[in-house]
């Protein structure tokens, strides 16, 4: 079934018929194991998932949730904190690389600076005299760049395409949504230069226009609570109008707080196409209140339906 109905104003995308079967559902929700039966691929849907046709407003995160260009990215971070921090007595490398681990993670789709920031405060737990959090930023911006260098390389040449480096099945969801006119925002813990860099190199670009949003130096000034704020702020619209896609807690969490609905992305990134989950996404993005977790994108249409009411 071609999904054009979804989320879109009833005078734009419903007749009568279509929302009194929707009215229905909501009275008599469907099982969660009906819907979930009905996915070819992994997903969880929280039992109080309720359906939405009120969605106008669809908010993307990047790296992970559309885009794979930088996966690989803690492989970067986390051996650059563990040369760097000291050692105490009674630590040992295990010990060490999953506290590391643990908070690079739990920030994971805040802006960069604040997983320095955090870094900086271990240091000081152990002695040391932290230089500033940009310095270790852009060190790490520096190492992360020589990683995906030959991946950008590629995508300029065209020796690459850009599928390899986009989520499975993405562009599907992009395009329906295209398709109903909804408003689609990009927000980014990643600096906004990269975001719209490889935004353009993956052809993704055209979906969000002028909404490319991502960390800037004054990094006070920008996050994804504000870009959330502004969206429902400037459109005279309540949470009930949002609808979150995401693989870090920041956007997921920002997105319940307003009212929004939340599907967690909890991609297997090394493994694109797989369709397995991550379980430390899955069990951080669940504990922050995601009310459907996907791997992928795979049953697109089935996933808009359902959010839907269909």
């Amino acid at each position: 079934m071609i999904v054009y109905g979804v989320f879109a104003s009833p005078s734009k995308c419903f007749d009568v018929d279509l929302l009194s079967q929707f009215k229905n559902m909501q009275q008599n929700p469907k099982h969660i194991d009906d819907l979930v039966s009905r996915f070819t691929g992994r997903v969880e849907i929280v039992p109080d998932f309720k359906p939405r046709s009120t969605i106008k407003h669809v908010v993307f995160d990047f790296d992970g949730t559309i885009s794979l260009i930088r996966e690989g990215w803690p492989d970067v971070m986390l051996p650059m904190f563990e040369e760097l921090l000291p050692f105490l007595e009674g630590d040992s490398p295990e010990s060490v690389r999953a506290m590391l681990f643990d908070d690079i993670m739990t920030l994971n789709g805040k802006q960069t600076i604040y997983q320095m920031i955090r870094f900086c405060e271990r240091l000081k737990e152990r002695g040391g005299i932290p230089e500033d959090p940009i310095y270790y930023k852009r060190e790490y911006l520096r190492r992360l760049e020589s990683r995906i260098n030959d991946r950008l390389e590629g995508l300029r040449s065209g020796m690459e395409l850009p599928d390899k480096f986009l989520l499975h099945g993405v562009l599907s969801l992009l395009n329906q949504l295209e398709l109903c006119g909804l408003n689609l925002y990009l927000a980014s813990g990643t600096d906004e230069q990269y975001v719209k860099r490889e935004a353009d190199l993956l052809g993704v670009s055209k979906y969000f226009g002028d909404h490319i949003y991502g960390a800037l130096d004054d990094y006070k000034s920008f996050s994804k609570k504000k870009i959330i704020g502004r969206i429902l702020k400037d459109n005279a619209v309540s949470g009930d109008s949002l609808l979150v896609f995401g693989d870090g807690y920041v956007e997921i969490e920002n997105g319940k707080d307003v009212g929004g609905l939340a599907v967690a992305v909890a991609s297997d990134e090394a493994n694109n196409g797989s369709g397995n989950f991550d379980e430390w996404k899955r069990q951080r993005l669940l504990g922050v209140g995601a009310d459907i977790v996907i791997a992928d994108y795979r049953d697109a249409s089935v996933l808009l339906e359902i959010i839907e009411g269909k």
